[in-house]
C-alpha cells in the first residue's frame, strides 16, 4: 500500500480580477488539507499493463552528479568528502569545459561525465554533515505510483527484486550543449526500450512490443526534451538555414510532462554568466569565467523580443545573444575581472592577450549556438497526434522579470519582478509571446500545450508540493491513453498484472 503522510497545512492566497473590476479576498487564508494520495492512487499504482508506459526522469541544470573519470572524484554533487573544489586550480579546470580556438563546442571534450541523477546533495559545514534534498521527492512520488526505478534497484537502495523496469533516470552533463545531450537521450531511450521489450517478452510473452515512454523533465531537462521530440538526433542547421521540426524524437514518446521549464529563458542564467554564483553559503563560489565555458547556460538566456534585458537611460532591449553586447559591457569571459580565472583555466597559454582572444572566441561560439537553439525551439510546430505536451509551473513566487543594464560598467539591476517560481517566470514557462508584443485575452505560444497546471511553490520545491504530486500521479496512472496503434483506449484491463505494494 502507498503511504503518504499528508502535509499538515498549506496556505492559499486568492485574488480576483475581471473586466477591470478587482477585489482581493483578504481572508482567503483558510488551510487546506492535502489529499490522501496513497488512498487515491494505491489501486492504480499496483496495476501494470500494456498501456502504462515506463517513465524517464530528466533533471534540470545541476541535477546530475559529475565525476572525473581519471581520478574517480566528484566534481559536482557531493561536497562532504573527497570532492574537487573549484577553489583549487585543478577543481576549476575540471568543472569548467575546455576552450580552444578553431575547435567546435562538440570537439571540446574532457574527462568529466554524469553518472546519476541527484536525489540529494551531501554537504559539510563546520565539520558537520548536512544534506540538501534535490530530486528525492520526485523520485519518491514516482516510486509511490508503482514506478520501480532501475537505478535505485540496481544499486540496492530499494529492494524491487527483479521488478525495476518501469522508471529510469537520465543523468547528463548539464554543462554541455543541449543538442549534444539530446543525442545522448536518444541512445538512452533505445537502450532502455530494448530492456523493457525483453521484460515484456519474459513477463507477457510479447516479443518486440512497441514500447513508448513518458518523460518527466524538470527545468532545463524540459528544453532538452523539447528539442529531442522536435528534431531527434538532428543537429542545428548551419548558416542562415532554418530548422524544420520533424518530430523524429517522438517516435518512442507518448507523453512529456515538463516541470518549471524556462521555455522562453531565465534571467538567472544571465546573472550567473555575468556575476558568477555561490549557490548556497555552504558552497564555494563558481566564477563567471568558469560558468562561461558551459554552452548550456547560454542556452537558457531570454529573447530580446520579450524585453527582459534593457539598457538604462534609453530603455532599449538588449540582444544578449549578440557577442558585441558582451564585449561592450565587459561581461563574463571577457571581463577584466576574470583575467586571473582565465589564467587558471588556460595554464599553457602564457600571454594575457591570447587568453582573452581564446575566451572571446569561446564566447562567440556559445552565443551563436544558443541563438540557433532558441530559433529551433521557438518555431511554432504542431506535435504529432500521439504526443501530448504538458506543463506544471509555479506562479506564486516573486521572480525577476526585467534586468536593467548600466551601459557604463555593465552592472545588472532588477527593474521589475513578476509571478513565477523564483527562478523561472510564469510567462517563460508557458512561453507567452504576448510579452513584449500585442496583448490578447488568449495565450499566444509556439508550444501547443495539451494541459497546463500551476502550483504554489518555488522552482525545486514544487516537486514536493501535494498539488504537483496529485496532478503528476493522475496523468501517469489514470489519464486516458492510446493503444500502440494510436487509438484511444477506454478499457485498458485486457492484459495486466498486480504488483506488490511499494
Amino acid at each position: 500500500m502507498i503511504r503518504f503522510r499528508p502535509a499538515i497545512m498549506f496556505r492559499f492566497f486568492c485574488a480576483l480580477s475581471l473586466a477591470g473590476l478587482s477585489s482581493v479576498v483578504s481572508n482567503c487564508t483558510a488551510p487546506f488539507q492535502a489529499p490522501d494520495l496513497g488512498g487515491i492512487y494505491n489501486r492504480s499504482a499496483r496495476q501494470h499493463d500494456l498501456y502504462r508506459n515506463p517513465v524517464i526522469v530528466i533533471p534540470g541544470i545541476l541535477g546530475s552528479r559529475l565525476r572525473d573519470r581519471d581520478s574517480g572524484r566528484t566534481v559536482w554533487g557531493t561536497f562532504a568528502s573527497d570532492y574537487i573544489s573549484p577553489r583549487t586550480a585543478e577543481g576549476a579546470r575540471l568543472v569548467a569545459l575546455p576552450m580552444r580556438e578553431g575547435a567546435s563546442l562538440g570537439a571540446l571534450q574532457d574527462s568529466v561525465f554524469a553518472d546519476q541523477v541527484l536525489d540529494r546533495i551531501s554537504l559539510r559545514w563546520l565539520s558537520l554533515p548536512l544534506e540538501q534534498k534535490a530530486y528525492y521527492y520526485l523520485l519518491r512520488v514516482l516510486g509511490a505510483g508503482g514506478y520501480r526505478d532501475q537505478t535505485l534497484g540496481s544499486l540496492g537502495a530499494i529492494d524491487y527484486g527483479s521488478d525495476h523496469f518501469t522508471c529510469f533516470q537520465f543523468p547528463y552533463d548539464w554543462r554541455r550543449d543541449i543538442v549534444e545531450n539530446a543525442r545522448s537521450l536518444h541512445e538512452f531511450i533505445l537502450e532502455k526500450r530494448k530492456f523493457v521489450q525483453e521484460q515484456f517478452e519474459k513477463r507477457y510473452g510479447l516479443p518486440n512490443h512497441p514500447i513508448k515512454f513518458d518523460i518527466v523533465a524538470h527545468s532545463m531537462g524540459g528544453l532538452l526534451t523539447r528539442y529531442y521530440l522536435r528534431y531527434g538526433t538532428d543537429d542545428l542547421p548551419s548558416g542562415a538555414m532554418q530548422p524544420k521540426p520533424t518530430w523524429k524524437g517522438s517516435e518512442h514518446v507518448e507523453r512529456a510532462i515538463l516541470i518549471g521549464t524556462p521555455n522562453a529563458g531565465s534571467l538567472r542564467a544571465l546573472e550567473y554568466l555575468v556575476e558568477g554564483v555561490r549557490f548556497t553559503l555552504l558552497l564555494p563560489k563558481f566564477d563567471a569565467a568558469i560558468l562561461g565555458t558551459m554552452p548550456a547556460i547560454y542556452q537558457l538566456l531570454p529573447r530580446a523580443r520579450h524585453r527582459r534585458v534593457v539598457e538604462s537611460g534609453s530603455g532599449d532591449p538588449l540582444d544578449v545573444f549578440d557577442p558585441a553586447v558582451w564585449t561592450r559591457m565587459k561581461w563574463g569571459l571577457v571581463s577584466p575581472e576574470q583575467a586571473a580565472v582565465l589564467e587558471v583555466l588556460l595554464p599553457d597559454v602564457k600571454n594575457r592577450e591570447t587568453r582573452h582572444r581564446i575566451a572571446l572566441d569561446h564566447l562567440g561560439k556559445n552565443l551563436a549556438r544558443a541563438r540557433k537553439l532558441a530559433e529551433a525551439l521557438d518555431l511554432p510546430a504542431a506535435p504529432p497526434p500521439h504526443l501530448t505536451l504538458q506543463l506544471i509551473a509555479a506562479d506564486s513566487q516573486t521572480t525577476t522579470a526585467v534586468l536593467e543594464v548600466n551601459p557604463i560598467n555593465g552592472n545588472l539591476k532588477v527593474l521589475a519582478r513578476g509571478p513565477g517560481d523564483g527562478t523561472v517566470l510564469r510567462d517563460s514557462a508557458i512561453f507567452d509571446e504576448r510579452v513584449g508584443g500585442p496583448w490578447s485575452p488568449r495565450l499566444v505560444s509556439p508550444i501547443q500545450w495539451d494541459r497546463v497546471n500551476f502550483v504554489f511553490a518555488d522552482h525545486l520545491g514544487m516537486t514536493r508540493d501535494p498539488v504537483f504530486m496529485d496532478n503528476l500521479l493522475f496523468q501517469l496512472l489514470e489519464a486516458p491513453r492510446q493503444n500502440p496503434k494510436g487509438e484511444s483506449v477506454k478499457n485498458q484491463s485486457s492484459l495486466s498484472r498486480q504488483s506488490p505494494s511499494p
